[in-house]
């Protein structure tokens, strides 16, 4: 019901007003020092500002966190229909995965920096390395998702497995695939902004590691908002492609009581 749905978006964005509104009046009562929680009106104030600075540090944040995720996606994508298809594939690789993404990345950084120097390319490999997991578990789950019966049918109807595969494996992936895509934009600006803070001096991760260094809190907070409104803004373009491309697989709320 579409006035069902503009009261809920308008009740949620009314929450979010609302939060901002009692951390504003928190620290006014409280007389909150801006070294340890500034009022939003404050950083909001500091990100006019200081936005012309900023911008450079925002395209090159972006730039390396989707080129990290493209990658990261790319790779996740393969490695999951290898093996979710492959007995021998996941008995192998999926410990080593496993393995792999639950080791720090902080202690990866390193790695990079010494491999390729500071710079952007240390910022991808960790943006790439921190996102491909999600895919990865994802597209394997939904190519196990595929009922042995209907892969029977159609091998009798003389399907090869790519064609199984390609026709329907595939595209039985697309909710758990799109589901995997808003976790791991997140995960790759996590990467990226933690490899900002140690081996660059751009981005807004080096912006935030400055600014730490010289107590300007106002400007540390900016970068956290830049930060969520890039992830949201992502996370908003996915739901909408993911609504188009998966809206069969989408439960209607068309059925819930005003």
């Amino acid at each position: 019901m579409p006035d069902l749905d503009y009261r809920q978006k308008a009740w949620s964005a009314a929450l979010i007003v609302l939060f901002f509104v009692a951390w504003e009046l928190f620290c006014l009562i409280s007389g909150m020092s801006d070294l340890v929680l500034p009022r939003p009106s404050q950083v909001f104030v500091t990100l006019v500002e200081k936005f012309p600075i900023l911008w450079p540090h925002i395209l090159q944040t972006l730039a390396t966190t989707m080129v990290g995720f493209v990658l990261g996606v790319g790779l996740g994508v393969v490695l999951g229909a290898v093996i979710g298809v492959s007995k021998t594939a996941y008995d192998t690789a999926y410990p080593l995965l496993v393995g792999f993404s639950s080791i720090p990345k902080v202690a990866v950084v390193p790695i990079f920096v010494l491999w390729f120097g500071s710079g952007s390319v240390p910022a991808v490999l960790t943006a790439l390395s921190i996102c491909f997991f999600p895919i990865v578990v994802n597209i394997a789950t939904g190519l196990a998702t595929t009922e042995p019966e209907l892969e029977d049918v159609l091998k009798a109807l003389g399907a090869s497995k790519f064609d199984i595969l390609w026709n329907v494996g595939l595209p039985r992936t697309m909710p758990f695939f799109f589901a995997s895509l808003k976790v791991a934009i997140s995960y790759a600006f996590v990467g990226a902004v933690l490899s900002e803070t140690v081996a660059s001096n751009r981005g807004i991760g080096n912006v935030m590691m400055t600014a730490s260094s010289n107590f300007n809190v106002p400007l540390v907070f900016a970068g956290l908002f830049v930060l969520a409104g890039l992830g949201v803004a992502l996370y908003v373009i996915f739901s909408v492609i993911e609504g188009r491309v998966t809206g069969w697989a989408t439960r209607k709320n068309d059925m819930i009581a005003t």
